[in-house]
């Protein structure tokens, strides 16, 4: 191996993820408003790249040639490949919409702006503006006699010329924050036979906007869509006097302040406007000013009207429940007692979860709970059952992680209620963010004290289980469920590191397990015997372990990757990886788990973990990966990868110019969407696991 490993840059990487996001937008074969909302999740996701990924290499690029050392190449060329690349899917984004407008018109639902109104259109928007949009207007006017005014971040906002009436008086600028908060971003409009018409909140302002200044002495003659991105970073001092709670709290209001990252405008917009307000922002065109389209915030397209046909939407079946959890007249506990119970969301109900704590929060043999929270709902049934515990003289400990990104507040207010309410409350662990998915129920049965423990791939919450796939081992497996006592052990006493026998514990031996299995698949593939490797995640960017499995290739290992998102392992390279196939499944569920296996001589060893391999996974964080013992469940997990490996209509390959070609069905091949596969192959016969007809994994 050489010591210069092949490696894409993970923001190059992250942009072509998001591209499949958009390629689902411009898809046939996705029902119409689905496309649309497509076009949200890409517009979301962008934003929160530019908080996040943009605004530290911002930060980066101001320590010169100390940058280079720390991040491997310049972030000043770095930022401007990423800003090309930005415009041309913003380019591509303009095109998609424009062509899906004309489809929804095809399908009598027209999305019209404040020119194509008619008269009764006009007296439906100029009502609906004084009732419902008026009160929570508040233009501010700009000039140059004081301060520009301090614009919110994810906000969008109309930038309004005016014209003074006196001939005299110069041209002066007003800004308009659109608050689609506080009413809906679409209107929809009086229905007119077959046909609907939705105007977008900003469009109803433009058509009123006479009526907010005229009364000052102004017409205003022009209105564009601007939109600023703030750095989203927090920056937690080191005052040892205050609570990583207080600290938090403080961070979280400051981020609302951060610095501006990227400027959006409409790209009709005069450039005597343009200069104006980027001069009045301090910022210059190469200061990430990414030209636009007359709409921004296209993240609220996420919420967009189920309007039309049914065919114009994802047809979702019945959520199913699991053939072993389906007797009311037993506890999920005594059903896990006996056997491990493998959910997969969202095709499993996650009230199999909220049931099993409610159970726990009544059940006279349950001593105690404890339970990890990273990202939880707004209104919690997970934390209500936690706080239903503490009511029945339970106790449980919660800890809850203040540092996940975006949902910060959120967190704050469940650990203070659940504080309030008796739970024993844990802030975190210095120094690591928690983000593994764990609980611990202990019971006394017969004077025996019992343990059972939830591993899951995805977070305690209700809301994201119907959207995210992920996977949830529930288990009374002694050799697991002490291993998850040591782990609480350690959250409540960091200064206790145990030793985990069965367990792949971040940062401390989850790195070391997964290259001593690699080391394992390279040994037998270089004694000529059958060594395979496949791995299921979201991102695989860490070089240390991109490196073994280039090492595991070049030794003869078969290599299969499924990665949703960034991946900067480069394929088809000569001496690195010729034995390795990888994937990128993105659908209308967001592939969400994490799944390794280790062939390792036909009794392979497969994990279902919290972790991706990026470094702050497995270095910086506490994650977990377990290992699946039952034989029916190590089967099941090996049937859905089979599946999804089969997929040819929603799988696209990873190849190293990143262009996200669909591996597609051959002539007189069935066509294989996965997600719809799984959903099929779950909902057979009772409790069992036939093999698809789709096949097994193939080791060659």
């Amino acid at each position: 191996m050489k010591k210069n490993v092949p490696y894409i840059n993970r923001e190059i990487s992250w942009l072509s993820f998001n591209e499949r996001v958009l390629q689902e937008a411009q898809d046939p074969t996705t029902p119409l408003i689905e496309r649309l909302k497509f076009l949200g999740i890409f517009s979301n996701n962008r934003d929160e790249f530019y908080r996040v990924r943009v605004a530290t290499i911002k930060r980066l690029s101001k320590l010169g040639r100390k940058a280079i050392a720390i991040y491997g190449e310049d972030p000043k060329e770095l930022l401007t490949k990423l800003q090309r690349k930005v415009i041309e899917q913003q380019n591509q984004f303009e095109t998609i919409y424009q062509d899906l407008l004309k489809e929804l018109a095809k399908n009598q639902v027209y999305i019209i702006n404040e020119s194509q109104l008619s008269i009764t259109q006009q007296h439906y928007v100029k009502e609906y503006f004084e009732n419902e949009v008026m009160p929570s207007l508040f233009p501010i006017m700009v000039d140059d006699t004081k301060p520009f005014p301090y614009m919110k971040d994810k906000v969008s906002y109309l930038y309004v010329k005016l014209k003074p009436k006196g001939e005299k008086q110069k041209n002066r600028y007003a800004l308009i924050e659109i608050p689609a908060r506080a009413t809906t971003r679409f209107v929809v409009l009086p229905k007119q036979g077959n046909k609907h018409h939705i105007i977008l909140l900003d469009d109803v302002i433009r058509f009123n906007v006479n009526e907010i200044f005229w009364i000052f002495g102004y017409d205003a003659i022009e209105a564009y869509n601007i939109k600023l991105t703030r750095d989203a970073e927090l920056d937690i001092d080191n005052d040892v006097s205050k609570s990583m709670l207080e600290k938090i709290s403080k961070s979280v209001k400051a981020r609302k302040q951060g610095l501006p990252v990227r400027f959006v405008y409409d790209a009709a917009m005069p450039n005597d406007m343009l200069m104006y307000i980027m001069k009045k922002l301090g910022m210059a065109k190469k200061d990430n000013a990414i030209p636009g389209g007359r709409y921004h915030n296209f993240k609220d397209f996420i919420n967009f009207p189920n309007l039309g046909e049914k065919a114009l939407i994802y047809n979702h079946p019945p959520v199913l429940q699991h053939p072993d959890l389906k007797d009311i007249t037993t506890t999920t506990l005594k059903v896990i007692k006996q056997k491990d119970v493998l959910l997969h969301y969202p095709y499993h109900t996650f009230n199999h979860i909220i049931n099993l704590l409610q159970e726990a929060s009544m059940d006279p043999v349950v001593e105690s709970v404890k339970i990890t929270l990273y990202r939880v709902a707004d209104s919690s049934k997970i934390a209500n059952a936690l706080i239903n515990a503490v009511k029945n003289g339970k106790k449980v400990t919660v800890l809850v992680e203040l540092q996940a990104r975006f949902d910060e507040e959120n967190n704050i207010y469940w650990a203070n209620k659940l504080q309030e309410e008796g739970a024993q409350v844990i802030y975190g662990v210095p120094g690591l963010k928690v983000h593994s998915k764990l609980f611990l129920i202990s019971t006394r049965e017969k004077g025996k004290e019992v343990h059972y423990a939830h591993i899951g791939t995805g977070n305690f919450n209700e809301k994201t289980a119907r959207i995210y796939t992920d996977f949830t081992l529930l288990t009374a497996n002694k050799a697991i469920t002490e291993d998850v006592i040591r782990i609480f052990d350690f959250y409540e006493n960091n200064f206790k590191v145990a030793q985990f026998k069965h367990l792949a514990v971040a940062p401390f031996y989850m790195r070391q397990v997964f290259v001593d299995l690699i080391n394992k698949e390279i040994e037998h593939a270089r004694k000529k015997k059958k060594a395979a490797i496949t791995l299921k995640m979201n991102s695989l960017v860490d070089k240390e372990m991109i490196h073994k499995l280039y090492e595991a290739s070049s030794a003869g290992v078969e290599v299969t990757l499924i990665v949703r998102g960034a991946c900067s392992l480069v394929t088809e390279l000569a001496g690195y990886s010729e034995n390795i196939r990888a994937y990128s499944l993105v659908d209308k569920y967001l592939e969400h788990a994490r799944v390794f296996i280790f062939h390792n001589l036909g009794q392979e060893k497969i994990y279902l973990s919290s972790a991706d391999w990026m470094s702050r996974n497995l270095d910086s964080r506490s994650e977990v990966a377990v290992p699946v013992f039952d034989t029916a469940i190590r089967k099941q997990i090996k049937d859905i990868i089979a599946i999804q490996l089969s997929g040819n209509t929603k799988l696209r390959i990873l190849d190293k110019q990143q262009t996200n070609q669909y591996k597609r069905a051959k002539p007189g091949e069935k066509k294989v969407r996965v997600q719809d596969e799984v959903y099929d192959y779950l909902s057979k016969e009772k409790g069992k696991s036939p093999t698809p007809k789709t096949g097994k994994i193939i080791y060659n």
